[in-house]
Formats: C-alpha cells, structure tokens, sequence
C-alpha cells in the first residue's frame, strides 16, 4: 500500500479534486475541511503516510497546525500546499521540519513526487521510533545495580575504576558486565557505547544500595 494522505483544507472542491488524483494514483485520502478535525481525529502515526496541508485556514492555520503537531511528538511529514507565495512563511515552516513548501498551482507530476518522498522519510522516522524502543525495552531489563555498572562502563571505567565507585569487587564488576550485554544483545564496548548515545544516557546517578 503507497500510503495514506491526509489533506487539510476549507476549499471543497481543491478536497475532491487532490482526492481524486491521489487515489488515481494508489493512495488512501483522508480529507479535512479544517486544522482542528485533523488535531481531533488524531491520524494514525504508525500508518504509513504524511500531510497536505494548506497554510491559510479558518480557526488554526497551517503553521499553527504544525506546531502543535509537533508538541506531541508526531512524525507525520507535512508538506505544505498553499496559492500565497510567502517567504517568511516557508522559511518558518522549513525550520520547523516541514517537508516540502509547494505553490498552488502544482502540476500532478511534481506533487507525486513530493509526496513519495515525504512518505518515504516517514517509514525512516518509524523503522527509528520502533528500534529506539526495542533498544528503551532492553535498557529496561537491567537491574538498577547492572543500570549503574551499564552508565559507568559507556563512560570508559575500567573494572577496577567501577568496583571502586560501586563499593564492590571486580569479579563482580564483570560478571554485571557480562549480563548487561547480553540482555542488551550486544559483543562489544562499542556497540554498547553506541546504544547508549542513540539512547542519550548518561550517568552515573546516585548509586543504589548494594545488591551485589
């Protein structure tokens, strides 16, 4: 399935007409006459797909539309589609992470193609999401003795440098390690080092009472 479009804007007959073509050409559409039946149907963020959006719109306009979005962590692309040629506008919109800026009006061949790529950045966005999570969900599993040792050892602490800090023996030191790569699923220091910025750890935190 190419994906599904959800187009924003109050002119009925732009609705039926982009419609009309996007289907033509595979997709699914899902059209609203406003910004803010967009924000109260919540689009499916795991469903491939992206937005049209216009920037001039009753009640929310399009980049007021995007900010919100925005704030609560969509990665929908949204590649705006608007008759007003507005510099200002496409520069805030761009910054902001729009995906494209396009100016009514647009040839067929040349909205396809904004629009394929839009949804291609967006199954990237969530293959990323979905190991980001797999990755949370076996940060997860550490205790929070081997969450201690894990945070130390990313910072490049010897055994005996996280023995040390932790109160406890070396031996234990790498028995900690030893279990802490394998319930990330991980061989090497490397590879643990690079889970740990993907996922933006730092540490160490207060250390726990011993369960060693």
């Amino acid at each position: 399935m190419p994906g599904i479009v959800h187009v924003v804007d109050d002119d009925a007959s732009f609705r039926t007409a982009i419609q009309r073509l996007l289907e033509v050409a595979g997709y699914r559409v899902i059209t609203y006459p406003s910004a803010q039946q967009l924000l109260n149907q919540r689009p499916d963020e795991n469903a491939r797909g992206c937005i049209l959006l216009d920037v001039r719109l009753p009640g929310v306009s399009g980049p007021e539309l995007q900010r919100r979005l925005t704030e609560r962590g969509s990665i929908l692309p949204i590649i705006f589609l608007t008759g007003y040629q507005d510099i200002t506008t496409t520069v805030k919109a761009m910054k902001a992470g729009a995906d494209n800026f396009l100016i009514k009006p647009v040839s067929a061949d040349e909205l396809l193609r904004a629009i394929g790529t839009a949804i291609a950045r967006h199954d990237s966005e969530r293959a990323l999401n979905s190991e980001l999570e797999a990755l949370r969900a076996r940060l997860s599993t550490l205790t929070p003795r081997q969450r201690q040792v894990f945070e130390l050892v990313v910072r490049g602490k010897t055994n005996k440098h996280a023995a040390r800090e932790l109160g406890c023996t070396e031996r234990t030191i790498k028995a900690h390690r030893q279990e802490i790569m394998k319930k990330m699923k991980v061989r090497t220091l490397p590879e643990l080092v690079t889970i740990a910025e993907r996922l933006d750890v730092s540490g160490p935190r207060n250390v726990p009472p011993r369960d060693d």
